[in-house]
């Protein structure tokens, strides 16, 4: 069963199945009240403390979380970003390893391009040839 001390491990990551499968039993409103960081988060984003001009401006995002059913999971999820933060600052710290993996990062990313992945989706998930345009 799913529950606030059911947490994904920060260097953990579930499935799409993973997820349906928990989905019955994920209470965001339950995680909420045992955070109390997460909590106090939450409560800020409702509040208006980062829009005090309009502050009911973010309370959509609040009411999808806590009474929409956190559709993402970004309540159980919260503990582990924090603790990934905590990683990325201390790295960020140290000017040697941070240059190291920016570096790595850069040079491990010759995969990606737009061009390819629209290529790639057209050809794959939508099974359509390209059209020329003159």
């Amino acid at each position: 069963m799913w529950n606030a001390r059911t947490r994904f491990h920060p260097a953990a990551s579930i499935s799409a199945a993973e997820v349906a499968a928990r989905r019955p039993h994920y209470d965001p409103r339950e995680i909420y009240r045992s955070d109390p960081e997460l909590a106090r988060a939450v409560d800020m984003i409702g509040g208006g403390a980062f829009s005090p001009g309009e502050p009911e401006l973010f309370r959509p995002i609040v009411d999808s979380l806590l009474a929409g059913g956190d559709r993402f999971f970004l309540l159980a999820d919260y503990a582990s970003y924090v603790a990934c933060q905590e990683r990325v600052s201390i790295t960020y710290g140290d000017e040697s390893a941070w240059t190291s993996k920016a570096i790595l990062n850069v040079a491990n990313m010759a995969m990606f391009s737009s061009d390819r992945t629209i290529r790639q989706y057209a050809d794959e998930i939508w099974r359509v040839s390209p059209v020329r345009v003159e």
